[in-house]
């Protein structure tokens, strides 16, 4: 199962909390991301709530299930995430953006690839696996998106979906943590090479004269320089 299709999580209605609520309720969220995906799904529900520095009664009274936890933080990651593509756009160039995102959402598959897999060892809430909030569809659109604005602006070559660039980033995550091979760097360093070789495959080729004229630039500026 493709790691895009594993965004779950059931939208179960935040109601209105007061501050110091609100703020334990994000804090034990934060602490829970880090020490599933550290630890696995079954990683202590107390440890959780020491990292958050909160009791055990506030955490079971935010999520009285392990499972109503880990449903909020997958959507969360998901939401992120996008907010991450949103901010890429408003600040950057649209080529830039979209292969500054791409670079994000490796992080985001690296970290959900080891949350998927302990749910699958784990067994019992498996079926998170199978069901949809619509997070899959919004990181898609806000690919989608950011793919977009790079084709109009001409970085990036037609013919390109989001879809296959997800599945293609996905697959990186997959490929650096089963294959990586002695000299090969940590699990980041591999991503990131392969990453590179995504982001060239789909970059607009620089047309002849573009290019000598960059060459040429490059070798006047050598040579003033000697």
């Amino acid at each position: 199962m493709a790691i895009l299709e594993v965004m779950v999580v059931g939208s179960r209605a935040r109601g209105p909390m007061r501050a110091d609520a609100r703020r334990n309720y994000e804090r034990i969220v934060a602490a829970a991301e880090e020490i599933f995906t550290a630890h696995g799904v079954d990683a202590s529900l107390e440890e959780i709530a020491r990292r958050a520095g909160v009791g055990s009664a506030t955490l079971h009274r935010h999520f009285p299930s392990r499972r109503s936890l880990l449903e909020v933080v997958f959507r969360d990651r998901a939401e992120a995430l996008c907010a991450r593509a949103r901010e890429h756009a408003s600040h950057g160039e649209p080529g830039t953006a979209l292969f500054a995102w791409l670079r994000d959402f490796t992080t985001y598959a690296a970290a959900s690839r080891g949350l998927v897999g302990s749910l699958l060892r784990d067994g019992r809430d498996a079926d998170l696996l199978d069901e949809s909030d619509g997070c899959a569809a919004m990181i898609t659109a806000a690919a989608g998106e950011l793919l977009g604005r790079a084709r109009r602006a001409g970085a990036v070559r037609d013919g390109v979906r989001a879809e296959d660039l997800l599945a293609l980033v996905s697959a990186i995550s997959l490929t650096s943590h089963e294959g990586a091979g002695e000299g090969d760097g940590d699990d980041g360093t591999r991503a990131g090479r392969l990453l590179d070789l995504v982001i060239e495959g789909v970059r607009t080729p620089r047309a002849p004269a573009v290019a000598a004229s960059a060459s040429a630039s490059a070798s006047a500026s050598a040579s003033a320089a000697s």
